[in-house]
This record gives structure tokens, sequence and C-alpha cells, in this order.
């Protein structure tokens, strides 16, 4: 059964803002990251960056990890947002397909997915972070382009969103991240 779409926290698509918004979905809450916090996350990638000193005039706007005009965040920025927060990013291998993802595992807080996106006539090509989680017992698509959070009937549903937007099109470079609360490895027995 559906939760109250009204309980659902959901931001909307604003400039190249949709890392900011799918984090903030993920995590069901206004705020949970802001636009400041993933700009100092960016500098602090920055800083670490040995190939500093190469940087162009328009790396002041352009930066390694992010516009900072209008956002447009990378997986690094994604990364090391969810690592302060003590949650680990495991990329899939879209070539398993989305049947390998155990949709049911309590450790799973959701599915982040970058995808190339066409605007503007197909004048403008970007890409997309999306948001998938599951809340209360039922998995929702959080895409910050969506007017309203989109339901899912069961995991098979969401398995084959997940293969359509991988095949769609024949667009390349379609990524999946899993997004998972804090796993702590046991060493080997020896």
């Amino acid at each position: 059964m559906a939760s109250d779409l009204n309980n659902i926290y959901h931001e909307k698509q604003r400039l190249q803002f949709c890392l900011l918004h799918s984090l903030n979905n993920l995590f069901q809450q206004k705020d949970a990251f802001t636009r400041a916090s993933l700009n100092s996350v960016a500098e602090r990638l920055v800083l670490d960056d040995p190939e500093r000193e190469f940087w162009t005039p328009f790396s002041f706007v352009f930066k390694p990890h992010h516009n900072s005009l209008t956002g447009n965040y990378d997986i690094n920025v994604l990364i090391a947002a969810l690592e302060e927060r003590g949650k680990t990013v495991i990329w899939h291998d879209g070539r398993n397909g989305a049947s390998s993802i155990d949709l049911d595992d309590g450790v799973l807080m959701g599915i982040v997915v970058n995808v190339p996106v066409k605007r503007y006539v197909g004048l403008w090509k970007s890409r997309h972070w999306i948001a998938v989680k599951k809340i209360d017992g039922v998995w929702y698509n959080l895409d910050s382009d969506l007017q309203a959070p989109q339901c899912f009937k069961d995991c098979g549903e969401v398995r084959e969103f997940l293969d359509f937007i991988m095949s769609h099109d024949g667009q390349p470079k379609v990524y999946w991240y899993l997004v998972v609360a804090a796993v702590t490895f046991q060493p080997l027995a020896e």
C-alpha cells in the first residue's frame, strides 16, 4: 500500500542542483544538505586535488567537482557528502541489471542514479541525479524533475524502471549508486 504522498518529502528541480535535491529527497528532510554544505564538500575535494596548479581562469566558475553558479555536482561530492553522514556509496555494475540488487536489504537506504539528459530541444546535454527510495515499505521515484513522487507497485516495477533507464534510447553511461548505512567489514578468519 502506498504511503500518503503528502507525507513524502520531495524537492523539485532548480538550476542544476539535482544532486542536492536527490540527497534531501533520499534523507526525506529539507536542508539535510544545503548548497553551502555541498559547496564546502566540493571545495575540500579541490584542496586535495594534485592537479590544482593547472587551473585556468575559468576554473573559478567551472570547478572540478561543481559549477559554482548552477550546482552540477559530480560523483565525488555525492560520495564525500554521504560518507560525512556515515553512509557508504557502492557503484552498481549496470551490466548485471537491476535483478542483482537486493531491494529488501535492510541496510539499503536508496538508489541514486545519474543519467544523461537533453534539454532545450536537445541543444543542452547534461547529466541528472535521481533518487529512488523505499518509504514505509513502498519504493518511490523521487526524481526532482517530477511534479510529485511516483510510487512503484512492487520491487519488480523498480527493477523494470532501472533496467529501462539503463537501456532507453541506447543512452550511454547511466550510473547507479547504492546508498547503504555504514557497513562494518569483518576481517577474514585466519
